[in-house]
């Protein structure tokens, strides 16, 4: 196959098709969080009931991601895709039929398993297509799906409850899905990992650097998903807003964001990558603690800033990966990394974030949480391979 060296005509084309495939994906996998206030008053359960949601949706994607990471260079990147997608179009025409909180849950599971297979097959697909001196810019910005998801998923779902009930939105996502199917079958051609280590599984375990890596992400994960996900409820049961106004500042929050994705594109190529994941993650700690900190009136500024500020850290983050680890083990590197920030950062942290919100408040949890980001952007410093690749 050979690699596109620039960004006109059929190789931009299908870095979009890649970006809506990533919007899509990642909204349906955070479109529980700005419906959790009325799932919550609907099955009458507490905060850290209704957070729990989270842990099954950052076990899907865990087992995901993993699973993903050590078989799909094997079975083949767009084969795996399709298989998301058709799993993502089964489990939302499902969920209407869903009344019960542990259906939910289990569904909620499925539905980020499906989601997780996508990640780990898609940056090496990205890497195949497009020649190393422009991995900054179309990683960066296929990542800016994820920002624009973030932004528009509470926007839609607050648009779309006032005409349908809740479950029904899931129905909408299903049809889009199998769409992009047909789609991606036409579009994209298979790339194989041929004869990978078997070792491989073993070997990548033990660089120092994928450790460092996951607990980098963890907090990066817990900074972006974890706060996201609680934000509606810390904003409409302790803050005491109402659901529509919630909602609204937090899709808004999110709208700097996608500016600041698609500017990562145009520095990573250009600068030393642990600086910049440092300054990003000393940002993104000093703004969550003052979202803890901040009065009411000035909430949605904060949620704004912080927000700006952790979403670099994702294309940063992914860069690394695609630059520390080798071509065969890329894919499984990447799901090794982000299942585990998505089941601590992603599942845990907001969580633990609603345990908060019960026995205290969510302000405390949130305080704590972005005091412990700021000692993680050192450890960028440990990677040893961006060291001598420099």
């Amino acid at each position: 196959m050979e690699r596109y060296s620039n960004f006109r005509g059929r190789a931009l084309l299908f870095l979009f098709f890649l970006w809506f495939i990533w919007f899509v994906n990642f909204s349906v996998r955070i479109v529980l969080s700005p419906l959790l206030p009325v799932i919550e008053d609907e099955f009458l359960i507490n905060h850290a009931r209704a957070s729990g949601i989270f842990i099954f949706l950052s076990a899907g994607y865990g087992a995901a991601v993993i699973t993903s990471g050590l078989f799909s260079g094997r079975f083949g990147y767009k084969k795996t895709i399709i298989f998301s997608f058709l799993l993502l179009g089964l489990a939302c025409f499902l969920i209407p039929v869903v009344h019960s909180l542990f259906l939910l849950n289990i569904f909620a599971f499925v539905l980020s398993f499906a989601v997780g297979l996508y990640l780990p097959s898609v940056i090496p697909l990205i890497t195949e297509y497009y020649c190393e001196e422009h991995w900054g810019k179309a990683i960066a910005i296929h990542d800016t799906g994820a920002s624009l998801a973030i932004f528009a998923t509470p926007l839609v779902a607050l648009f779309l409850l006032h005409f349908l009930p809740w479950r029904d939105i899931f129905v909408i996502y299903a049809f889009v899905f199998l769409l992009c199917s047909v789609i991606f079958y036409f579009a994209a051609s298979e790339v194989k990992i041929i004869n990978p280590p078997k070792a491989m599984f073993r070997d990548i375990v033990k660089i120092k650097s994928l450790w460092v890596m996951a607990l980098i992400w963890i907090f990066g994960m817990g900074a972006n998903l974890g706060i996201y996900s609680i934000i509606p409820l810390y904003m409409t049961k302790e803050l005491h807003l109402n659901i529509d106004y919630a909602n609204t500042v937090l899709g808004i929050s999110r709208l700097g964001a996608v500016a600041v994705s698609i500017a990562c594109g145009f520095v990573l190529d250009r600068f030393d990558l642990r600086k910049v994941l440092l300054v990003v993650l000393f940002l993104t700690s000093v703004f969550t603690v003052l979202l803890g900190l901040a009065p009411v009136q000035y909430t949605g500024l904060v949620l704004f800033m912080q927000s700006s500020f952790v979403i670099a850290f994702f294309p940063v983050g992914l860069v690394i990966i695609a630059k520390a680890f080798a071509r065969e083990m890329r894919s499984l590197a990447t799901g090794i990394i982000v299942a585990l920030s998505v089941v601590f950062g992603g599942g845990l942290i907001p969580y633990l974030l609603g345990v908060s919100g019960d026995l205290y408040s969510f302000r405390l949890g949130i305080t704590v949480f972005g005091v412990l980001i700021m000692p993680a952007g050192a450890l960028v410093f440990r990677l040893q391979e961006l060291r001598r690749q420099e």
